[in-house]
């Protein structure tokens, strides 16, 4: 990798959120996110994209409404209920742009921590870009969850990440869309970090702030989400033993160049290919 890449003149960048029953935050964090990427004049093209996940309250509908305030708003979702993983995964599919930002639309994490990752992203310095909280807003059983499924996930995958679990990251947009994503709930963060790390690539670790969400209470129950979490970390090492003794292989996938048209936005040299390209957005 160059010791030191020209810029890139802006970022282009994708929002991508789940959204189930946030009638209370949806409004507020949609249009936090439209005002910093308008204003910020190291964002080039942008978008965001918001899969409602079935909701029962009024998300659906306060998310057409902002359509109107904000054209770069894409809206998608499910007739029922299908979980955080299976929405996060609709929304990364439609977008569109060079980058990828995975946030959550119930106002825990500040789109202004995008600040301490533009330069390094438009320098190169990476393809995948994870958030590190600083100090955790949760209440103590949740970050004691987080922190423990985090050790095991760290040990199982030989790593040495401080925020294994972060939903808050920065991805080139091709690598992201090309992952075959598996859960459901709400181990989505946690798996993306294991997929991206089964491709041989090092996540670029941020410090980030992390507030306590806006209103309305959480999608899962504690005892539920910490035991479908335990298993879903168990099945994420397991896939790694497998991967690494060849019982398992990664789908094959054509590579593009870094630096070349197809992967727009990242200077040559950043590492040697990234997969390609994922399905087209429908909206």
């Amino acid at each position: 990798m160059p010791t030191s890449p020209a810029l890139s003149p802006t970022l282009e960048i994708s929002v991508a959120a789940p959204a189930y029953n946030e009638a209370d935050n949806i409004a507020a964090a949609v249009l936090e996110w439209r005002d910093y990427l308008a204003g910020n004049p190291a964002v080039g093209a942008w978008e965001i994209v918001v899969c409602d996940d079935g909701s029962t309250d009024a998300t659906r509908a306060i998310l057409t409404a902002l359509q109107e305030e904000c054209p770069q708003l894409v809206v998608v979702g499910f007739d029922r209920n299908r979980g955080a993983g299976a929405a996060v995964a609709e929304a990364i599919a439609h977008t569109r742009l060079a980058w990828v930002a995975l946030l959550d639309s119930d106002g825990q994490f500040p789109i202004a921590n995008l600040d301490r990752f533009v330069d390094r992203v438009r320098a190169g310095d990476g393809l995948a870009f994870s958030g590190a909280r600083v100090r955790k807003a949760d209440s103590l059983p949740y970050r004691w969850g987080s922190a423990a499924s985090g050790a095991v996930s760290n040990l199982l995958h030989h790593t040495g990440y401080r925020d294994f679990n972060s939903i808050f990251k920065v991805v080139h947009g091709p690598l992201l869309r090309a992952l075959r994503l598996e859960s459901g709930g709400m181990n989505c963060s946690t798996e993306i970090t294991a997929r991206v790390a089964e491709l041989g690539h090092t996540w670029q670790e941020i410090p980030i702030a992390h507030r306590v969400r806006g209103g309305g209470q959480r999608g899962w129950r504690f005892w539920r989400g910490a035991r479908d979490r335990a298993l879903f970390v168990g099945y994420l090492g397991y896939r790694h033993w497998l991967l690494r003794r060849g019982v398992l292989r990664l789908p094959d996938a054509p590579g593009v160049p870094i630096g070349s048209p197809d992967a727009p936005g990242v200077p040559a040299g950043s590492a040697a290919y990234v997969m390609a390209a994922g399905p087209e957005r429908v909206r």
